[in-house]
C-alpha cells in the first residue's frame, strides 16, 4: 500500500523543504496550495486550491494517510483578517475534513509566537501560551481548533512549534539583514543586543515534523536549535564571516518599538508587530521533550544556519529580484528601513 501524505502550503518555503525530505524517504507527497511547487518528482502530485474551500480540501485529503498542515498567513502579511480566516478558519476546515477522511495523523505546524514575549526562559511545552499580537493569537486559535476536533472526532494530532526559521533559500526579513551586511552598513540591536535568541533550521524542523507524525497519540513539541547565544553574538558571526565593515549599534527598545509599530501601521515598513515585539527580547525553547520522545538531534547551531543562509543569499543574489509567491522565499522591500543604517552613523561606536 502506497503511503501518501498531504502537505498544505506545500509550495511555500518550508512546505518544499518538508516535501523533499518525505520524497527522499519514498513517501508519496500530495501538495495542496494555490501555487505550483518549484520541485518535481515522480511521487509528487499537486492539488490546486485554498484551505478555505471545503470542497477542495475534502478532495485533497481523500486517500491520504497523514496531513502536514503548514498553510498560514505569516507576520509579514500584516493582514489581521487573513490571520484569522486562514490560520483559524482554514485550520478548522483542514481538521474537520481530516477527521472525516479518517487520516492517521494531523501534524499542525504552529509557531513560537503563541508565547508572545515570555516572562521567563526557557519556554517548555507546559508554559502557558500568551500571544502578544494577532498573528500569535490566530496561530494559538489554530492549536485550539485541532485539539477540539481531536476531542470530538478522535483525530490524532501533533502540534509542532518552531522557533524562528532559517535555512537554505529562506529570505523574508533576513534579506534586509544580509543586504546591509554585504554593503558594510551598520546593524541595529535593541538595548545592547544581549537577549538570547534561538532559531531553527528548516531541515531540522522538517525532520522533527516527520518524526512527530510517527508518534501515536496527542503531543506537542517545541523545536529549536540546541546551540545558540545572544542576538549581538549572532549578528557578529555574520559580519565576521562576510568580512565587511558593518558595525553593531545599540538603540533604545521602547522608542524604537513605538516608531516601528507606527511605521508598520502607516504602511511604511515591511515589519509587523511580532518583529518589534521580539527582536530585542530573549526567547528560547527547552527542546528536551523532542530530544527524548522523537530522538531529535538538531544538526544546525544558530551560527551555522545563519552563515549558510547568508552564503545562499550571496550565491543566488542575481535571481532574487524575481521574487515568488512565498513571503519567506522572496526579498522584502525595505521601505523606510533603508534609512536606518544611515541614521545609525550618528551613533558613536
Amino acid at each position: 500500500m502506497v503511503n501518501t501524505v498531504l502537505i498544505t502550503g506545500g509550495s511555500g518555503y518550508f512546505g518544499q523543504v518538508l516535501s523533499k525530505q518525505l520524497l527522499e524517504q519514498g513517501t508519496h507527497v500530495r501538495v495542496f496550495d494555490l501555487n505550483v511547487p518549484d520541485l518535481s518528482h515522480p511521487n509528487l502530485e499537486f492539488f490546486k486550491g485554498s484551505i478555505l474551500d471545503r470542497k477542495a480540501v475534502k478532495q485533497a485529503v481523500s486517500g491520504v494517510n497523514k496531513v502536514f498542515h503548514n498553510a498560514a498567513q505569516i507576520p509579514l502579511a500584516k493582514d489581521v483578517d487573513l490571520f484569522w480566516s486562514v490560520n483559524k478558519n482554514g485550520t478548522q476546515i483542514i481538521a474537520d475534513e481530516s477527521a472525516a477522511a479518517r487520516v492517521e495523523k494531523l501534524i499542525y505546524t504552529s509557531s513560537s509566537a503563541v508565547f508572545g514575549a515570555p516572562k521567563s526562559n526557557p519556554v517548555t511545552e507546559n508554559t502557558k501560551p500568551n500571544p502578544g499580537e494577532d498573528y500569535g493569537r490566530a496561530k494559538l486559535a489554530g492549536e485550539i481548533v485541532c485539539k477540539r476536533v481531536m476531542q470530538r472526532h478522535g483525530l490524532d494530532v501533533a502540534i509542532v512549534r518552531p522557533r524562528t526559521i532559517l535555512g537554505h533559500g529562506r529570505l523574508g526579513t533576513a534579506h534586509i539583514l544580509f543586504d546591509w551586511i554585504e554593503r558594510g552598513l551598520d546593524i541595529p540591536v535593541l538595548a545592547g543586543g544581549n537577549n538570547r535568541y534561538q532559531f531553527v533550521h528548516s531541515d531540522d524542523l522538517a525532520w522533527a515534523c516527520i518524526a512527530a507524525s510517527k508518534v501515536k497519540g496527542f503531543a506537542t513539541y517545541n523545536i529549536g536549535a540546541a546551540e545558540f547565544g545572544t542576538m549581538r553574538e549572532l549578528l557578529q558571526v555574520v559580519i565576521d564571516h562576510a568580512g565587511t565593515a558593518s558595525r553593531i549599534k545599540s538603540i533604545p527598545m521602547g522608542p524604537t518599538a513605538l516608531a516601528a509599530n507606527l511605521a508598520s501601521v502607516l504602511g511604511l515598513s515591511p515589519l509587523g508587530p511580532y518583529h518589534s515585539l521580539m527582536y530585542g527580547r530573549s526567547m528560547y525553547f527547552d527542546i528536551s521533550k523532542a530530544q527524548k520522545e522523537l530522538g531529535y538531534t538538531p544538526k544546525y547551531s544558530n551560527s551555522r544556519m545563519i552563515i549558510d543562509s547568508y552564503d545562499r543569499y550571496k550565491a543566488n543574489k542575481a535571481s532574487l529580484s524575481k521574487g515568488g509567491a512565498s513571503h519567506h522565499k522572496s526579498p522584502v522591500k525595505q521601505q523606510i528601513l533603508a534609512l536606518v543604517p544611515y541614521l545609525l552613523r550618528m551613533i558613536p561606536g
